[in-house]
């Protein structure tokens, strides 16, 4: 039997119309939904109208689930995997399921969308020809320091995320590891109504 395909879904990280009739589409056609979280996927779910119950797949039950999704996916269904915001596995779960798939042949689909990466890129007034993404630094001060400092010998754009609580205490350590002159460039809420650039 032929396996079946995992779909990453990307789906919007603020404004709800950032979704593509791609998406819309797979999360309406395939066999099983795996979502993050319940709450947010029930809400997506129900703004297009599709009336699925997915399953949640986050960094509390991938581990359990990602095999009984695999086993799925063998038995030739389809699943759509799809986080509260942006895209599976960036910065968000589904590694696990997507790396079981690859080991065993099973076709990983990603399905392009909504992405906060590339639009603070765009709008940094940055040359971002070449750039070096870390995403999450060490919430623990001395460990995100350490890796701060590790990365000041990097010469290309280097790209964070992080969380609206801990921003002052990641701004203060780069001004202290990089210097309080270097330019930067900070991306707030994008695609929302407050969205805005620093």
């Amino acid at each position: 039997m032929k396996s079946g395909t995992l779909y990453l879904v990307a789906t919007p990280i603020g404004d709800p119309d950032d979704i593509t009739l791609r998406a819309l589409n797979v999360l309406r056609s395939a066999d099983r939904l795996a979502c993050e979280e319940l709450k947010p996927a029930r809400r997506l779910l129900a703004r297009y109208e599709i009336d699925r119950d997915p399953t949640p797949v986050n960094e509390h039950t991938e581990r359990e689930r990602a095999p009984e999704l695999l086993d799925a996916l063998l038995d030739g269904e389809s699943v759509a995997l799809f986080s509260d915001g942006g895209s599976p596995v960036f910065s968000d779960p589904g590694r696990r399921l997507v790396e079981m798939c690859v080991a065993r042949g099973v076709r990983v689909v990603p399905l392009p969308g909504a992405t906060s990466l590339v639009p603070a890129l765009a709008a940094s007034g940055f040359d971002v020809d070449r750039f070096y993404f870390y995403g999450w630094l060490s919430p623990k001060t001395p460990l995100r320091k350490k890796e701060l400092a590790r990365l000041k010998s990097l010469r290309e754009l280097l790209v964070f995320m992080e969380t609206p609580y801990r921003l002052r205490r990641l701004l203060a350590d780069c001004a202290d590891a990089f210097g309080a002159d270097t330019p930067a460039c900070l991306a707030y809420k994008l695609t929302m109504p407050e969205e805005r650039f620093y």
